[in-house]
């Protein structure tokens, strides 16, 4: 009952605060999109993953040194689980700026590969130009945001989304409806919103000052390593999700045009929120793995998993049904035409499908990335894309526009399986309910094994 009650307590704020997350770029395509129509809609569409880019920079580099804060603390190592912050924190901000850089140097010539062209290229980017100023904001929000639910401030995280989300909508309707700014007033909301995030959660951690002191000494290269490490999986569950809305959007202008892309851009503001419910479940139970990982009580790891793969399927099935029954109005909310909220209508149940399967390959991976096991993690986390990637070059020539859409849950039932196989394999140990066991990987790769031998 009170690992039961643990789970939510972390859980539901966690969700709340990932949706939010997505929220952000839906509130911009609803200014957008009723303010200037369906190419303003596709072009934040284009843009989004370049937005997406910076903010799972930041989850993955502030989740893999929460990961590792948690099992420290789990182990009762205080000295080293601050010096893991303050190496994240290093990494956040200097990886904030070289992003910042190159962004700006890449971002014209990325958007064309992305596919934006005519009218939707300029739009397209005038918003992301404001965002990549804003890079500093929304590396160190999305990056703190984990650090504070490891602290036990899952609350005050959800808050902090919140107090952002607010400040993005009010700023949405100056800048884009009650102003004439368009795409550089929308961007320049989104950006403020991240820089309020941001704030509450530098308050929580000045307050926190005086426990978290550390001295590093010579061993940042090390502790910055084993962040590094655990990152692209956090940062792949945030990101991967906009690669397939890059491929999509590719295959969308071969085989439908600018009209396809448009009614993919609603599509994908809608499985946005989804998605980031079920990434809120999983992350939001990382902390709880961890730290019961870093105790060496494998019983209390097992229960928080299954009640997570419970809890992700009702979240999932309760979506699906959702989106379903409103499914030939969910455009409207966007300002599209008529014709795009017909095609939304038609094309949203094809995405619906894979709900339920994304809802187990994402619990089944933050199992693997919380515990350490980060081989297992990056191939379930990359192998979707993989897959996506090798139906589109197939499916769509033999059915057209319809292959591009059936190729998403296609790919992520493909995943599914594979996340079957990993844990049903050989290297799963049904007496314990375990695969690789705790002891074996705790003397291999414990944060502490390098120094203390």
């Amino acid at each position: 009952m009170e690992i039961r009650k643990n789970f939510f307590r972390c859980v539901i704020p966690s969700m709340l605060a990932f949706a939010l997350s997505g929220v952000y770029a839906i509130v911009d395509g609803f200014f957008v999109g009723n303010k200037i129509g369906d190419f303003g809609l596709a072009a934040i569409n284009m843009a989004y993953p370049l937005t997406a880019l910076i903010q799972a920079i930041g989850s993955g580099i502030g989740m893999g040194g929460a990961i590792l804060y948690s099992i420290c603390e789990g182990a009762k190592k205080t000295e080293e689980k601050n010096r893991y912050f303050k190496v994240t924190w290093m990494l956040l901000v200097g990886g904030s700026l070289l992003l910042m850089g190159g962004l700006a140097l890449a971002a014209p010539a990325v958007l064309h590969v992305f596919g934006a062209g005519g009218e939707i290229y300029p739009l397209a980017l005038e918003y992301i130009r404001f965002i990549i100023y804003g890079t500093f904001f929304q590396v160190l929000s999305t990056g703190l945001v984990p650090f504070l639910r490891n602290m036990g401030g899952s609350v005050l995280a959800m808050v902090a989304m919140i107090l952002g989300f607010l400040t993005n909508i009010l700023l949405d309707y100056l800048l884009v409806w009650r102003y004439p700014y368009g795409m550089a007033g929308a961007a320049v909301a989104t950006v403020i919103g991240q820089a309020v995030t941001f704030a509450v959660c530098l308050c929580f951690l000045l307050a926190r000052r005086n426990s978290l002191r550390s001295r590093l000494g010579r061993s940042f290269g090390s502790l910055a390593k084993k962040v590094l490490l655990i990152a692209p999986s956090p940062f792949g569950l945030t990101f991967v999700p906009n690669i397939t809305l890059i491929l999509v959007n590719k295959s969308a202008v071969l085989y439908g045009g600018e009209s396809a892309v448009t009614s993919y851009a609603a599509v994908s503001y809608i499985s946005c929120v989804v998605l980031l419910l079920l990434q809120g479940i999983s992350d939001g139970c990382q902390p709880l793995m961890s730290l019961y990982y870093g105790e060496g009580d494998e019983d209390k790891t097992s229960r928080v998993r299954r009640i997570a793969y419970q809890f992700a399927a009702v979240t999932a099935l309760c979506c699906m049904v959702f989106l379903y029954l409103i499914r030939n109005q969910a455009a409207v909310l966007f300002g599209a035409s008529p014709q795009t909220v017909s095609s939304v209508g038609a094309i949203l149940p094809v995405f619906l499908v894979g709900y339920l399967f994304v809802s187990f390959s994402r619990i089944t991976v933050s199992a693997f990335y919380a515990t350490g096991k980060d081989k297992m993690a990056y191939l379930l986390i990359y192998g979707e894309p993989v897959f996506l990637l090798l139906l589109l070059l197939i499916l769509p020539e033999w059915m057209g526009i319809t292959g591009t859409w059936i190729s998403v849950p296609v790919s992520q039932i493909l995943i599914m399986l594979v996340s079957l196989f990993f844990l049903y394999s050989g290297k799963y140990q049904r007496g314990t309910g375990e695969w690789f066991p705790i002891r074996k990987w705790k003397s291999r790769r414990s944060p502490d094994s390098r120094n203390n031998g």
